[in-house]
């Protein structure tokens, strides 16, 4: 088999606002693997800030993958504990090489266009004009759960944007979902979580930034909003440590990103070990429309309930053109598209 790779940089077709700050452009590296015949593409899609992956030694990682390709692919992903990214992109080649259909990862009622996915709504952070006018947007579009990024402009405002959200709009018709990132301190989390719970808000992601274990516990058991945790979870690479993480803090939901915690194989060691009263969902890292078609027949397989954090195709002026499309707020893949995959 042989591997080669190339570096792709997509453009934000509006600015993505988050409390880490402005998303214009974001760049991934596509990793092929040939053998014979056949190709396989992989997707390791890196967000500077976020990712754990050294970006500056991704292309000298990716050169090693592809001299070491013929080897096992235990040693290859042993090699990689450290590049989640890398790591997904590579699990994502192997199984798309030995695929029957391209791009067709995991054959079911979803890539055969018999079934979707539910999905959010993503709001970006902005002034409070530019966020009320995605609001509108997505409600126009179908939406019943609402994804918005807060923690970056003054509570006040956003508090009153989403008070004239839930005031237009019941919890039964609409599920409000937040995310801030890590935005604020033990303390204004307090504050923050009292106030919001007025608003009968689904759960609010990562309030606090990520290795404060005990203040994140004691959130989890006190906050009268359910927390679902999501950078905590990266950098978190073993069973033990990831059993152990959920044992101390306890969260009512974790968020699972394959390509910022190690894949499949890792995102399943999740899933495996949360208890009952543990929820997750799964969402895209800004992926192209190459990771986020694996990701979304793989979460398929999961048989999801909740709406998923998958409809980030079409963020991207540059995307490749593939068989997802959005209709109704729910996923779909059409088998009749083709793919475009001009690298």
């Amino acid at each position: 088999m042989v591997a080669f790779y190339k570096k792709y940089k997509f453009l934000f077709k509006i600015p993505g606002g988050t409390s880490r700050g402005i998303l214009h452009e974001k760049y991934s590296w596509f990793l092929f693997l040939k053998n014979n015949s056949k190709v396989g593409v992989g997707e390791c899609s890196i967000i500077d800030g976020l990712s754990i992956d050294d970006s500056s030694k991704i292309e000298s990682k990716l050169d090693w993958i592809c001299s070491n390709i013929n080897n096992s692919p235990s040693y290859l992903f042993n090699e990689l504990i450290d590049f989640p990214a890398l790591a997904f992109g590579l699990e994502m080649a192997l199984k798309a090489v030995d695929s029957e259909k391209e791009n067709v990862l995991f054959p079911s009622d979803f890539t055969n266009g018999k079934t979707s996915i539910p999905i959010n709504g993503l709001v970006w952070m902005g002034d409070i004009d530019f966020m009320k006018s995605q609001v509108d947007l997505k409600l126009s579009e179908g939406y019943k759960c609402l994804k918005l990024k807060i923690g970056a402009l003054d509570f006040d405002k956003e508090y009153s944007l989403l008070k004239s959200i839930r005031d237009k709009y019941s919890p039964s018709e609409l599920e409000i979902r937040l995310d801030a990132n890590g935005a604020y301190s033990y303390k204004e989390s307090l504050k923050v979580l009292n106030k919001l719970s007025e608003l009968n808000i689904h759960s609010i992601e990562q309030p606090i930034k990520p290795g404060q274990i005990k203040q994140m516990s004691k959130l989890c058991l006190s906050s009268p909003i359910p927390i679902a945790l999501d950078e905590e979870l990266i950098g978190i690479n073993t069973i033990k440590n990831k059993i152990k993480l959920i044992v101390d803090i306890k969260p009512q939901y974790i968020i699972l990103k394959p390509s910022l915690i190690g894949g499949f194989r890792s995102s399943m060691e999740w899933i495996n070990i949360l208890p009952k009263n543990t929820k997750y969902w799964v969402t895209s890292a800004l992926e192209s429309n190459i990771g986020l078609s694996a990701i979304s027949q793989w979460v398929y397989t999961l048989n999801p309930s909740l709406p998923q954090g998958l409809g980030t195709g079409s963020l991207y002026s540059n995307n490749f053109s593939s068989p997802l499309s959005i209709k109704n707020a729910k996923l779909h893949y059409d088998k009749n598209n083709n793919w475009n995959l001009k690298i």
